[in-house]
């Protein structure tokens, strides 16, 4: 709530500011008798006539100039100088009204002068308070906010926050919104585009970036919240205009959690088959898992998970150069881990995990973690040569382009809220959801500092998890193998594309994932070719 000041009421309130002349020159009448009467000397003895006699029409015509010359004044003090009686007296100087401080009685003609009633309403104008709400529109990833964070948010900014808070099941869902609305122009106040702050994945940033779908993070050299984010995320989120990394480029997006490809596994199965438990990638190709495998449809995980088991980078630019037996050495294991592979389905492989009809399942710790919580005799894992690693990140969509002067609560640029939302993400006490395991992931801040392992109180009473995850973060010495995926180079674009279309009878939805793959990176070619 605020309350409107009077130095901000408009220049023009005859509250404030009189009536000028037209020459504006300085207009006094001298202060009348305390009676308020223009007082005409005249003799109580008979005398002859003389031009005195004439004072009276005289003043009747200089009352009637007055009039004129005030413009302000009613036709009253023309009717005053006649019955003996004028207005009260007034300086205009400085743009201040100085009123007579004899009080006006209840019988006289106030006419158009400042009375109690007045002055009444208007100290009633100027105490009104008024109501001042800013809108927060966030359209997030569902399961990657935690409810606590709401709670504290709403309350650490009282009435003023019109906080709105909307969850789509999918970054790819929200993408396609941005796409959809801001890639054509057309943004409806219910859409993603029209939001103030939307969930992106890291690896969908430099699509978004390029294609123009959000805008930069305005003013972060000024926030406290940028000058305490890690110095790997600043690095990281750097982009040039074509999305790639940068390290003279802008901030696009900010962070608020992270976490790992993590494998899973049924341990009871391992233990009535006598299998060794699973340490590495190199665990994958194991003859005695051929078939009890299930697996996201990421083309950049599945690629890289044979990468790994090479000894080479998520990240390999030159696959021929770096990586020993180039290109063919690729292949072949690409197809040894499709033969060992039951399914490739981000949407799916759980399910066949949950059910029993796979063993082993890999996929992102935010998805796995939740779901082997649920269930018994269930390992998590980090690889211990490494992972890739994953971030879900917030960033503004570029609805400023729009020619809409209103869109869905935001009035061409982003809220004023959106910086006290970063910096709310960002602050240590937010970690406690991740610590307590209610959501998976950990804050930014963890991938410099390994969160403290919960003390046995605060987990007595729930079902331990085995993993080597610490709070929800890769152990010291495996995180130090991990690494983001950060956009491919030409040449490892078109690597990717001849691993791709080297697969042969792949199932269904890994094919549809890997030809929407080969359909974006042959886009981005013919973009750099033009």
């Amino acid at each position: 709530m605020s309350t409107l000041h009077t130095s901000l009421l408009h220049h023009t309130n005859p509250f404030l500011f009189p009536h000028r002349n037209p020459n504006n020159t300085l207009v006094t009448v001298s202060k009348p008798s305390s009676r308020r009467n223009l007082t005409v000397r005249s003799s109580s003895t008979k005398s002859q006539p003389s031009d005195s006699d004439n004072l009276i029409p005289v003043l009747a015509t200089s009352a009637a100039l007055l009039f004129l010359t005030f413009g302000g004044v009613r036709s009253s003090a023309c009717l005053a100088a006649t019955s003996r009686r004028v207005p009260p007296a007034v300086g205009v100087s400085d743009d201040n009204a100085l009123l007579d401080s004899h009080p006006i009685q209840d019988s006289e003609d106030v006419g158009g002068y400042d009375s109690e009633e007045l002055k009444a309403a208007f100290e009633s104008y100027k105490s009104k308070t008024y109501a001042l709400t800013v809108p927060l529109r966030i359209v997030a990833l569902r399961n990657s906010v935690p409810p606590l964070w709401i709670k504290s948010f709403i309350q650490s900014q009282g009435r003023r926050v019109k906080f709105r808070l909307e969850f789509r099941g999918t970054i790819q869902d929200i993408f396609s919104e941005l796409s959809t609305t801001i890639g054509k122009g057309v943004v409806t106040s219910k859409s993603a585009g029209a939001a103030d702050i939307v969930s992106l994945g890291d690896t969908w940033l430099n699509f978004a970036v390029s294609k123009k779908l959000i805008e930069p993070v305005q003013g972060v050299d000024d926030q406290d919240w940028f000058h305490t984010l890690s110095d790997k995320w600043k690095v990281y989120l750097r982009r040039n205009s074509e999305g790639k990394s940068d390290a003279q480029g802008k901030i696009y997006a900010v962070p608020y959690r992270w976490g790992s490809m993590v494998i899973a596994y049924k341990t009871n199965k391992f233990r009535q088959h006598n299998l060794a438990p699973i340490e590495d990638w190199s665990d994958l190709w194991r003859p005695d898992l051929a078939g009890k495998i299930a697996m996201v449809d990421s083309p950049r995980e599945v690629i890289g998970a044979v990468l790994k088991y090479l000894g080479a980078s998520y990240n390999t630019g030159d696959i021929d150069s770096e990586v020993t037996g180039g290109r063919n050495a690729v292949k072949h294991e690409l197809a040894s881990l499709r033969n060992q592979v039951r399914l490739f389905d981000s949407a799916n492989y759980l399910k066949a995990f949950n059910v029993g009809d796979v063993w082993v399942a890999v996929g992102w710790s935010s998805d796995i973690v939740p779901a082997a919580k649920r269930m018994s005799n269930v390992a998590v894992v980090v690889p211990k040569s490494g992972a890739s690693l994953w971030a879900d990140l917030w960033a503004i969509p570029a609805a400023s382009g729009i020619a809409k002067d209103e869109l869905g609560g935001r009035v061409r640029g982003p809220s004023p809220l959106v910086h006290q939302w970063f910096d709310f993400c960002l602050q240590p006490q937010r970690a406690l959801p991740f610590e307590e395991e209610i959501v998976a992931g950990a804050l930014p801040s963890a991938i410099d500092h390994t969160p403290v392992p919960k003390s046995k109180t605060l987990t007595k009473n729930k079902p331990k998890l085995d993993t080597n995850l610490i709070a929800g973060v890769p152990p010291p010495d495996v995180l130090t193998r991990c690494e983001f995926l950060e956009p491919l180079s030409d040449s490892a674009s078109l690597d990717y594309q001849w691993l791709i279309g080297s697969m042969q009878n792949p199932n269904h939805g890994f094919m549809h994932k890997l030809q929407h793959f080969m359909f974006q990176v042959s886009k981005v070619l013919r973009t750099k070719l033009l």
